[in-house]
Parts: structure tokens; sequence; C-alpha cells
């Protein structure tokens, strides 16, 4: 017997351009931090890579404004709308957001070291889980791909979404 796999939805993950809190390592989450010029330079090149390789039917981004920028960045190729998803906002880091690794570590020495050595059991203080977190994601790149069958979509997000949605689409591969 010959199976075949249909492609339900190609999707191209995009990590928005740098701002100065990713250069100088700040917990971001869901401040809205600006891109810096770099940020853009990246968008940019993001922009005309995409261009280059596919032909996306849809553009998602995050509410914020470094996401929402790159997403215009690549949008604007394709002649089509940058469309906000909630639920690719980026995690709530609580408490640590806005801090160094350096100063979550010397204020929540345990909760930062599991954070780095098991994130599944952390617990952010005032922030979300990563079990929260992966249903609110995966519960969306769903719902996208229900309504792109066959197509081509772009989703712009934040590290920590995107590693959620790589590890969640590798647990339900079938292999």
């Amino acid at each position: 017997m010959i199976m075949t796999a249909r492609i339900l939805c190609r999707i191209i993950l995009v990590r928005h351009g740098q701002t100065e809190w990713n250069r100088i390592e700040r917990f971001r989450g869901q401040a809205d931090i600006s891109l810096n010029e770099f940020g853009f330079q990246q968008a940019a090149a993001t922009a005309v890579r995409i261009a280059r390789e596919w032909q996306p039917s849809g553009v998602y981004s995050s509410p914020l404004s470094r996401a929402v920028k790159t997403a215009e960045a690549v949008a604007h190729h394709f002649n089509l709308p940058v469309q906000i998803c909630p639920g690719l906002n980026d995690i709530n880091y609580g408490k640590w957001q806005g801090l160094t690794p350096d100063e979550v570590m010397q204020q929540w020495p345990q909760e930062y070291h599991a954070w780095i050595h098991a994130p599944h059991t952390a617990r952010i203080p005032g922030g979300e889980s990563l079990d929260h977190l992966r249903q609110r994601v995966m519960d969306t790149v769903h719902q996208l791909a229900q309504r792109h069958l066959d197509e081509t979509i772009v989703l712009v997000g934040h590290t920590v979404i995107n590693r959620v949605i790589l590890l969640g689409v590798l647990v339900h591969c079938p292999g």
C-alpha cells in the first residue's frame, strides 16, 4: 500500500526583528517594545527571502508592534493585509518582564533554574505557564491551518511562541 501525505497547510514561522531588549537580553514578554534599526533591516530581509520562495495567502501576527512591523514588511510583498492574531501574543512573563536574566536569577533562583533546565515545570511569578501557552498557541495554529487548507501562511511571533509551535507540531507529527 502506498501512503501519500496531503499538505494541510504550509506554515512559515517568523520571529520578529531585533529590539533593544533583545539586544541587551531582557525578558520582553507582552511588553510592547518597538523594533530597533537593525530589527527593521531584519524584517525587510526576511520579507525578501519569503517573497523569493513562497506565495502566502495570509500573514498573521502577534498584536505586539515588533511582530506587526515585521509582518507588515512581509505582507507588503504580496499586497496582503496583516491579520492580528491574539493567540500569537508572546508569553506573559509576569514579574520577570523587563528584567535581565541575572536580575531574575537573583530574585527567583529556583524558578529561573526551572525555566532554564525544565521549562515545562517553571512557574513564572504572575506569569503564564508553558502548558497554558501551548494550549493557546496550538489552538490558534489549528484554526489557521483549517482556514488555509492546501495554502501557505506566514505566522509572525516570538521566540517562545515559535518554539512551542515547532514542538507542538513535532509531537503530533506521524512518524
